[in-house]
């Protein structure tokens, strides 16, 4: 089947004008979201790689795909031998590759709606040196030959009320126009499927896991568009948009309505079907009285090059586009006192949810396989015989899924679930598959990380957990992992610092035995939106260095240890930024710390005691007493019972 796909893929190529010497694939959707619908994933298709994050390069004779640390192992796994692994950081990057192993002269297609601006002009730049094209195809080549992909989504949008998003549209409206002024913008192009969300108040399910709508938005300085199927809409949703003074248009209509935007034609195509929005004034640059912002003052079009398609930026005037990162995405990361409420119950329920899952696993273990358990430790457990009853990795996550569907606000996954049972837990993003997934096993470390969508807030928790006897080496590692999680999370910083800084907080514990992790620490996460938000990040990456951290902001603190075939490690809580108190003020730029927002209980029996300095006992002992506080509330007798013991305190 991949040899099939591949060489009709080859055969398109060749009979392409001009005729392309190499095809990417990228694995993002027209709008560079990070999860796609099912239609949308096309790397997965040409490759047999599902992971999230990838890109594939098709040559006339070789087929290689590029990945990050954390599908490393994984993709070695799924790809055959048609498909050659390109590690991230390790081999050589796919723009400076294909320069150097394309012939001179080289066509290199791409679908312009799967690639960012930056990207983009990224791989051009490279394909410079040899003078190298890359070719923007009419049509995506993969579609072509994808003979079964899914049907375009059909799912209903709603309306995300002001009880949940603590902000109405108008308010965003206004914020986002005077940005626009300040910048010198007359209009923004949103293609990023969260913001549009954000933005306008309305959420989804056209994507697994991501409360979205696949949609664009158009904001001026006095009009607002969306672009979506029509049919999605219900007539509360209509109202919503009129009454923020929203023109409705097809999700099709977007290219010619970019086309002119770039010469300032577009205009609502009825001022009665709309409200009229308020122009914001702007300041001229000879005095400080006010006026009415005009087109010499506000002359470009804003674009943010790391998340809008190539192809819709390739329709606007490149000397009149701003080419900076969105303002919805800080403006977002910054949730409001509704939303930061919200998130803080959503975790609570949650972490419930965990409890629960973590009672029932326990007993399971117990009856199963005659395990030791969670709080005891047995040498050489031995399954007992059982021909009706597993235990697996899929069954196991679907029953954590079923206590949080119980919940209040419940509206799914916010991701899938990463359920991993010995050597599966060290493969960073695993994906259990119900056909061929491992049993769990008393005798191994087990690792779930997982989260829920709901109307108040996104969750993201991991949790790793031994139901027999776990090794000296496996609690060495655990106990470095969580120093590194409380160091992180006990941090306390001057404002302006960015997430590269902290990140090493996390990895020292692990370094100083020679360990490590290859993912970042830390990222955003959304209300009731996307699990991965930013801009800002805790981690490595040069991308850490865009956005400071700031007050209000969620992160979260993930560190982990992977050791390929034997087992893997990963604690991870939600935080929130706020204030410090701290004893002086050096340089009057105020302090910063976080507030941990995930309630549930470290495995007490995984921790090597004596390794933790007393500091980290009484964070630890702390941490355990507010657990059981607050959950007690959710819990029934039994599972409180068990709460209780599972985070009694700890002394060396």
């Amino acid at each position: 089947m991949a040899e099939d796909t591949l060489a009709s893929l080859r055969s398109l190529m060749a009979s392409h004008s001009p005729p392309l010497h190499a095809l990417l694939v990228p694995s993002e959707d027209y709008h560079q979201s990070e999860y796609v619908s099912a239609r949308d994933k096309r790397r997965a298709f040409v490759s047999g790689f599902t992971g999230s994050a990838g890109l594939a390069l098709i040559t006339t004779d070789e087929a290689r795909l590029w990945t990050d640390g954390r599908y490393f192992l994984q993709a070695s796994q799924e790809l055959s031998n048609q498909w050659r692994l390109m590690r991230m950081g390790e081999d050589p990057p796919v723009d400076i590759w294909m320069a150097d192993n394309l012939p001179e002269g080289a066509s290199i297609g791409v679908d312009p709606w799967c690639v960012s601006v930056d990207t983009a002009q990224k791989w051009e730049r490279a394909f410079s040196k040899k003078q190298q094209k890359l070719i923007q195809t009419s049509h995506n080549l993969v579609d072509e030959v994808w003979n079964s992909r899914p049907p375009p989504e059909l799912n209903p949008v709603s309306v995300h009320p002001l009880e949940f998003s603590g902000r109405s549209v108008a308010d965003k409206l206004k914020d986002l126009r005077e940005k626009l002024v300040q910048e010198k913008a007359r209009g923004i192009l949103i293609t990023t499927l969260d913001e549009v969300a954000w933005l306008y108040n309305i959420r989804g399910t056209d994507v697994s896991y991501c409360p979205v709508v696949h949609a664009f938005a158009v904001v001026t300085l006095n009009s607002a568009f969306f672009y979506v199927d029509r049919r999605k809409l219900s007539s509360e949703v209509n109202i919503h948009m009129k009454e923020n003074g929203i023109e409705l248009r097809d999700y099709g209509a977007v290219t010619a309505d970019v086309t002119l935007l770039a010469s300032d034609q577009l205009t609502p195509s009825s001022s009665a079907d709309v409200a009229k929005a308020d122009t914001p004034k702007s300041k001229t640059n000879n005095n400080d009285n006010s006026c009415e912002v005009g087109a010499n003052n506000n002359d470009f079009i804003w674009v943010d090059s790391g998340t809008c398609c190539f192809a819709l930026y390739s329709k606007l005037n490149g000397d009149k586009v701003l080419l900076q990162q969105s303002p919805l995405a800080l403006a977002k990361a910054l949730k409001n006192p509704v939303e930061m409420d919200g998130l803080k119950k959503a975790h609570i329920r949650d972490g419930a949810a965990i409890v629960q899952y973590l009672v029932w696993l326990d007993r399971q273990m117990h009856e199963l396989y005659g395990a030791s358990g969670y709080f005891l430790e047995a040498e050489n457990v031995k399954k007992k015989e059982s021909k009706t009853t597993r235990l697996t990795e899929v069954s196991a996550s679907d029953k954590l899924e079923q206590f949080r569907a119980s919940k209040e606000h419940f509206r799914g996954l916010s991701f899938p679930t990463i359920s991993s049972a010995g050597s599966n837990a060290a493969i960073i993003h695993y994906s259990p598959d119900a056909k061929n997934c491992a049993d769990l096993d008393p005798n191994s470390i087990y690792l779930f990380d997982s989260g829920a969508q709901y109307l108040d807030g996104t969750t993201d928790i991991t949790r790793t957990v031994h139901f027999g006897k776990p090794t000296k080496h496996e609690k060495a590692c655990y106990t470095a992992v969580l120093k590194g999680h409380i160091a992180l999370g006990n941090a306390r910083f001057p404002s302006g610092t960015y997430g590269n800084t902290l990140d090493i907080l996390a990895r020292i514990p692990l370094w100083k035995d020679g360990l490590d992790y290859r993912h970042g620490t830390g990222h955003g996460i959304g209300s009731y939106l996307n699990v991965h938000e930013g801009p800002h990040q805790i981690s490595f990456r040069p991308s850490a260095r865009n956005v400071p951290l700031q007050v209000s902001m969620t992160v979260t603190d993930e560190p982990g240890y992977y050791e390929d075939g034997n087992f893997g490690i990963r604690l991870e809580n939600v935080l929130i930024i706020k204030e410090a108190d701290t004893k002086f003020n050096f340089g009057d730029k105020g302090y910063l710390t976080f507030e941990h927002i995930t309630w549930a209980p470290y495995q007490t029996k995984l921790i090597d005691l004596s390794l933790l300095v007393p500091e980290e006992i009484e964070w630890l002992n702390n941490y355990h007493s507010k657990c059981s506080e607050i959950l007690a509330p959710y819990l029934d007798e039994s599972e409180l019972a068990w709460l209780k013991k599972a985070t009694e305190p700890v002394c060396v």
